[in-house]
């Protein structure tokens, strides 16, 4: 018992290693100075931190509404996701639908489907969208919206759905018996409980849209205004030669505010997916 719990342990250590190193690298490469970062003999520290790949970062034009549009982008996915998965999950577990496993079966094949694959289809979908509802449409942050919404509802329609299961039906008879009509159910009694699911897709659904670059780069074309921040990064691509110093620096700045988000719900989140594999 002893020994696989040893052999477990050395295992979980050894996959969070190599896990973190590409993090640890990353940040490591921000604050090497440029001698280092060209150097043929790449070494796992440094003897002379700088603060330079920051300060460039820092004074790119535009900075600041590249922060708040992601901002934006990933705050509106993550309301809207919230909100129309708990109720899908609501209505695919409490409803007796006709069809519902063939819809859950497409949440499934949704997620198969690569998003490269759908790039270009949706680029045309969006160019449509926004002669009806110009928010929507191309060069409008609306538009990023509104793909991420697409890509972060099945998953989260589905672990959603585990969760509002394990509630006992018997809980909802008793609220009725109380009283308190279906809606109130829902959102006094249910979706309090469902809290800890509702944490784990929030956060998936922020790490998709704040990580986006490729939706960002083919919906955004001309209005560098709606631009998000990983496009700010771009900058320091040429074909003179990449500034890697600024692009770690860059990276790494953009990988705060996931680590805010992650330590303000990490309370519930190993609760939100170990209930979501049990479901």
């Amino acid at each position: 018992m002893r020994r696989s719990r040893a052999v477990a342990n050395t295992a979980a250590v050894v996959i969070a290693v190599l896990v973190a190193f590409p993090l640890y690298w990353m940040v490591l490469s921000a604050f090497k100075p440029e001698s280092e970062l060209q150097s043929s003999d790449p070494r796992p520290w440094t003897t002379a931190p700088t603060l330079d790949g920051f300060r460039r970062v820092l004074t790119v034009d535009g900075l600041g509404g590249y922060f708040l549009n992601s901002l934006l982008v990933a705050g509106a996915v993550v309301l809207l996701s919230l909100l129309m998965s708990f109720l899908a999950a609501v209505a695919l577990t409490r409803y007796r639908i006709k069809g519902r496993a063939v819809l859950l079966l497409m949440l499934l094949v949704a997620q198969m489907v690569p998003v490269e694959a759908l790039t270009i289809p949706l680029f045309f979908l969006m160019r449509q969208v926004g002669s009806a509802a110009p928010a929507f449409g191309i060069n409008h942050l609306g538009s990023l919206v509104l793909v991420h919404l697409a890509f972060s509802l099945p998953l989260a329609i589905w672990m959603l759905r585990g969760f509002v299961a394990a509630v006992p039906v018997e809980l909802e008879e008793a609220a009725t018996l109380d009283g308190a009509n279906r809606t109130r159910f829902v959102w006094q009694v249910l979706f309090p409980l469902v809290a800890p699911g509702l944490v784990a897709t929030s956060v998936l659904s922020f790490i998709h849209a704040w990580n986006d670059f490729l939706f960002a780069k083919t919906f955004i074309i001309s209005a560098t205004e709606n631009q998000t921040l990983p496009m700010a990064i771009l900058v320091f691509f040429s074909p003179q030669g990449n500034d890697w110093g600024a692009i770690m620096a860059g990276s790494t700045l953009m990988t705060i505010p996931v680590l805010i988000f992650f330590v303000l719900v990490q309370r519930n989140l190993v609760s939100g997916l170990s209930g979501a594999v049990k479901g």
